[in-house]
C-alpha cells in the first residue's frame, strides 16, 4: 500500500525570506552609496595655517601646554571655567617658571557676548596667554576644536569644555596617564578624561528614555568605531602635539560625534590611548538636545564606519615643518 505524499511547504515562506534578505542587502548597499556620495572632502585649516604667519600645528612647539576651549553662546558659563583654569595655570607657572601655557577660546559663531567675555581675559592676562578666535558661522564643537588645535603652540594640547564641568586641576591626572603610556611611538599619545565611573549615579537621575538613548549610543560606539574607551564624549582630552597633528588632520566630523572619529582615527593609526577617571559635575545650559542630538550622532557613527570602509575617507600621514 503506497504511503500518501508528504505535504509540501508553502513556497511563500522561503520566497518571503529571500525577498527580505534581498531588501536588506539593497538597503545596505544604498546606505553605503549614500555615505560615500555625501562624504565631505577634507577641511583646509591645515593648508591655510601653513600659508600664513599665525601659529599653527605644523610648526615646532613654543609652549608647554595649549588649552583649547570651544565656546558657543557661553557668556554665562565661560567665566567660571576661565577663572578656575587661569588661576590653576598661573599658580603652576609661579611654582615652575619653565612652564608656559596658552588658552585659546574658539568662539563658534556665538549670538551672545561670548567673544566679548573671552576678550576681557586677553586684556587681563595678555594676548600671549589668552587668545580668542571667532568663527563667523557656527560649525559645531568638532569644527571649533579643530580650528583651535591647528592654531596651538603647545607640546601638549588639552581640549576643555567651556562649562567647567570637569575640575581643571584634574589635568594632572590626564598628564600622569599620558606619561604612563611612554614610550610614545613617534611622539604620539592621547589621554582621555572619563566619567564612566559616575554612570550608575547619573542613570538614577535620568529618565528611562534618556537612559535607553545613552545605552544605545554606547553600543553603537562599541560596535561600529571604538571598543577600548568607555567614555568617548568627555570633553577633557590631552594629546601630544604629534598625535594632535595626525588625528585632527584627518578629522571630518564637526558636530557632537567628532570625539568618536578622533579616537577611531587614533586606533587606526595605532596611537596609544589611556582613559582616566576625572571629577565631573553636570552644569545647566547644555547645548545637547537629548533626542535629535543623539539621532544625529547615531547617523554620524554609522557614516564614520561606512565612509572609511568604502574609501570615501582615507587616513593620510602628516609631517611637521
Amino acid at each position: 500500500m503506497a504511503l500518501p505524499p508528504l505535504p509540501s511547504l508553502p513556497l511563500s515562506l522561503p520566497a518571503a525570506a529571500l525577498a527580505l534578505a534581498a531588501l536588506a542587502a539593497f538597503l545596505l548597499v544604498l546606505v553605503c552609496v549614500i555615505a560615500h556620495v555625501t562624504a565631505k572632502t577634507m577641511p583646509h585649516e591645515d593648508a591655510e595655517c601653513r600659508k600664513g604667519s599665525a601659529p599653527n600645528l605644523h610648526d615646532p612647539a613654543t609652549r608647554e601646554l595649549s588649552v583649547v576651549v570651544p565656546s558657543y553662546n557661553e557668556e554665562n558659563r565661560l567665566p567660571l571655567m576661565m577663572d578656575e583654569a587661569l588661576d590653576y595655570l598661573e599658580k603652576r607657572q609661579k611654582q615652575d617658571p619653565s612652564f608656559t601655557y596658552e588658552v585659546i577660546v574658539v568662539n563658534d559663531g556665538s549670538k551672545d557676548q561670548t567673544a566679548k567675555v573671552a576678550k576681557e581675559y586677553c586684556k587681563k592676562y595678555g594676548s600671549d596667554k589668552v587668545r580668542v578666535i571667532s568663527l563667523e558661522k557656527n560649525r559645531g564643537k568638532g569644527g571649533a576644536v579643530r580650528t583651535g588645535v591647528f592654531s596651538s603652540r603647545g607640546k601638549r594640547i588639552l581640549m576643555a569644555d567651556a562649562d567647567g564641568a570637569t575640575k581643571f586641576a584634574d589635568i594632572e591626572k590626564v598628564e600622569e596617564s599620558l606619561k604612563n603610556l611612554q614610550p610614545w611611538p613617534e611622539g604620539m599619545a592621547i589621554s582621555c578624561g572619563s566619567r564612566a565611573h559616575l554612570e550608575k549615579d547619573s542613570i538614577a537621575k535620568r529618565s528611562y528614555f534618556r537612559t535607553l538613548l545613552m545605552y544605545g549610543f554606547h553600543f553603537l560606539v562599541w560596535f561600529l568605531c571604538v571598543k577600548e574607551i568607555r567614555d568617548t564624549q568627555c570633553g577633557f582630552k590631552l594629546l601630544t602635539r604629534e598625535a594632535a597633528l595626525q588625528t585632527f588632520s584627518n578629522l571630518h566630523i564637526e558636530r557632537w560625534a567628532f570625539d568618536v572619529e578622533l579616537l577611531y582615527i587614533a586606533q587606526r593609526l595605532k596611537i596609544p590611548i589611556a582613559e582616566v577617571a576625572v571629577n565631573w559635575t553636570e552644569i545647566e545650559g547644555s547645548k545637547l538636545v537629548p533626542f535629535w542630538s543623539w539621532l544625529q550622532m547615531g547617523r554620524d557613527l554609522l557614516f564614520i564606519r561606512l565612509r572609511y570602509m568604502t574609501g570615501a575617507w582615507k587616513l593620510e600621514a602628516k609631517k611637521c615643518n
